[in-house]
């Protein structure tokens, strides 16, 4: 299983980073994604906003979470408990700013940072249809807005079949004038209401600084 994990964490920059010119959702719409990020549907008659709803809850970082990971190509960072989770130098990512690994599990993270920005709602749907594009069983479980230490952040929970393996994402997408990131979390589906309560903990230390 851990091999297996390592494979799906070197095919995540495809899954998440590169943007194909023309894709499919995954309810049988044509869109085009522009060169800055943002897209529409080939057919105009689709082309409507979802409307994303908004989680009233404030979501804060664990007070076991005591160190600070901080980017250094946009202004954010996210603070770990340094004894359940780890950076892990075990895979080299291309897309990748950090990569982490919750210690002695199969539960994954990673940060992807960009300077270039990125409107927040155009870095959700292109991560949409980029995994759609890699695993054309990718489907959304759950997406809505969210504030995170006073942050708006959009949570999207996915799953998508990589390596023959079912995999469930839960990310946080965050975009301002600095950059754009993109907070991500995966397990196998199996284990995933196992983690779910360490992966919000995860997430929940990502920081504006």
């Amino acid at each position: 299983m851990k091999k297996a994990i390592l494979i799906c964490l070197l095919l995540l920059p495809t899954l998440f980073i590169q943007a194909q010119i023309k894709a499919i959702t995954d309810t049988g719409d044509e869109v085009v994604l522009n060169a800055d990020g943002t897209w529409k549907f080939v057919n105009k008659e689709d082309d409507k906003v979802e409307q994303l709803l908004v989680n009233t809850k404030k979501f804060n970082k664990d007070k076991k979470s005591t160190f600070l990971i901080k980017s250094k190509k946009v202004n954010v960072g996210i603070w770990i408990n340094p004894k359940e989770w780890k950076l892990t130098s075990q895979i080299k990512s291309p897309a990748a700013e950090f990569i982490f690994r919750k210690r002695n599990e199969d539960l994954y993270a990673m940060m992807i940072t960009e300077k270039s920005q990125i409107p927040l709602e155009s870095l959700k749907n292109i991560a949409i249809i980029n995994a759609q594009n890699a695993s054309p069983d990718a489907k959304i479980i759950k997406q809505e807005y969210r504030n995170v230490n006073g942050v708006k952040v959009i949570m999207m929970q996915m799953t998508a079949t990589l390596q023959g393996i079912k995999f469930v994402y839960y990310n946080y997408y965050y975009s301002n004038s600095n950059g754009a990131v993109q907070l991500l979390t995966y397990t196998s589906e199996n284990l995933f209401e196992h983690y779910k309560k360490g992966i919000e903990t995860f997430l929940n230390g990502f920081v504006e600084r």
